[in-house]
């Protein structure tokens, strides 16, 4: 007999993941998936890190965790939980289920010996009450390609741009793109399969637009860089009206980036550029002649949650020294609160219980906001989510925590 209340999530079998999904694609608005896609994601799917949560034999709650290597300041990596698939269906809301889900997966990861659980948010207001915290964000535009032009630097007309069908240089940009890894706080490193999902191309999803093509940049022989791209053509009373729509750019350098922008400048019978999820500081703003003419939008992406707060804080590096006492609320993961004495710099970090006395006070939220460098804490201070306790140790602890490029997420999980 099905109970009436169910909110008990057990670990997904693997046989039941046609039920669990489809739970989810319901939750999200019920539209199938291209099959391709469909069988992409359960090939990634990890049942033993998976959670759900069943009314008799319906599946009324879904969430998952990829096994993830974040980059952090400094260059490392550090075991993260990819929070994935969560969903409760509108039948069982206000029961307890995503709380329930919630609480079993931030005690899994802690098991699991992960600091950090990352997750990208549909709606940015739930996940805020379980220490998540904004701490990447996007950059999107729509290029008036007729109008913005580009100052490329010297040296661009050296590479080599070809076409190439997409899925036989996969693994020549898969190689771009883990070299890049390391540059920039947020990117995961990507595990084997993960790359083919920027393949899937199905026709059903273009709206009108072109198959994916790719273009390779190449210096001294060795591929420097990529873009994968479509193009919707159009026409007007006035002409050509065409629309390119970039589905992801990696360059090893400034001239095979400048060469591959130029590019999609560039490309024949189109007269606007659509640009989606970029570095909020990515270079093709400051080499545009009119960047009123790209309409640019920031917004934001990955949300970061700090599980262990002396093993995530003591992983990074810091920019400028650092030598503070944090006094850290976490209502939903006890065992982080109270206070920490963290020092570090450039070189590395060390952070540890103490006694001493705090000389900041803030959340598990505003930690994980600020972690990859990308939030100031004096940002959040001013917001009154940050409350100094020492004069001066705002300024200091806030120049520290920053990064010298801004945390990016390149795609979502």
């Amino acid at each position: 007999m099905a109970t009436e209340r169910a909110t008990d999530p057990r670990v997904l079998r693997r046989d039941e993941w046609d039920r669990w999904y489809d739970n989810l694609i319901r939750a999200f608005g019920g539209v199938p998936e291209p099959a391709e896609e469909r069988e992409a994601w359960k090939s990634l799917t990890e049942p033993d890190r998976s959670l759900g949560v069943w009314d008799g034999d319906m599946c009324v709650g879904t969430a998952g965790a990829f096994r993830f290597r974040i980059t952090v300041p400094g260059g490392d990596s550090l075991p993260a939980a990819g929070i994935t698939m969560v969903s409760v269906a509108a039948t069982h809301r206000r029961r307890g289920v995503l709380t329930s889900m919630m609480r079993r997966q931030l005690d899994d990861v802690r098991a699991w010996g992960e600091p950090l659980a990352v997750l990208t948010a549909s709606e940015p207001a739930i996940y805020g009450r379980f220490g998540y915290g904004a701490a990447t964000f996007q950059l999107s535009a729509e290029i008036d390609t007729d109008r913005a032009g580009l100052t490329v630097p010297a040296g661009t007309d050296d590479v080599r741009l070809r076409y190439a069908a997409p899925a036989d240089v996969l693994d020549d940009c898969e190689a771009v793109y883990a070299r890049l890894v390391p540059r920039r706080p947020g990117m995961p490193a990507r595990q084997p399969g993960w790359g083919r999902l920027a393949l899937i191309d199905p026709e059903s999803a273009r709206n009108g637009a072109s198959p994916l093509q790719c273009v390779v940049a190449e210096r001294a022989g060795e591929v420097t860089g990529y873009a994968r791209y479509r193009v919707k053509p159009g026409w007007g009373v006035g002409g050509h009206e065409g629309t390119v729509l970039l589905n992801d750019l990696d360059a090893l350098d400034p001239e095979s980036d400048a060469a591959l922008w130029r590019f999609l400048f560039g490309i024949d019978l189109t007269s606007t550029l659509i640009v989606r999820e970029r570095p909020a500081d990515d270079a093709w703003q400051y080499l545009v002649s009119d960047i009123r003419r790209c309409r640019p939008q920031v917004r934001d992406v990955l949300y970061v949650r700090l599980v262990d707060v002396g093993a995530a804080l003591a992983a990074r590096t810091y920019q400028t020294p650092v030598d503070v006492v944090l006094e850290v609320a976490d209502d939903f993961c006890p065992w982080n609160a109270g206070r920490w004495r963290l020092t570090g710099d450039a070189k590395g970090a060390s952070c540890e219980r103490t006694s001493d006395t705090a000389e900041l006070s803030l959340s598990v939220r505003e930690l994980g906001a600020a972690y990859l460098g990308g939030v100031p804490l004096s940002g959040l201070a001013a917001a009154g989510r940050v409350r100094e306790l020492r004069r001066g140790a705002l300024s200091q602890t806030s120049v520290a925590f920053g990064s010298a490029v801004a945390p990016w997420l390149p795609h979502g999980f």
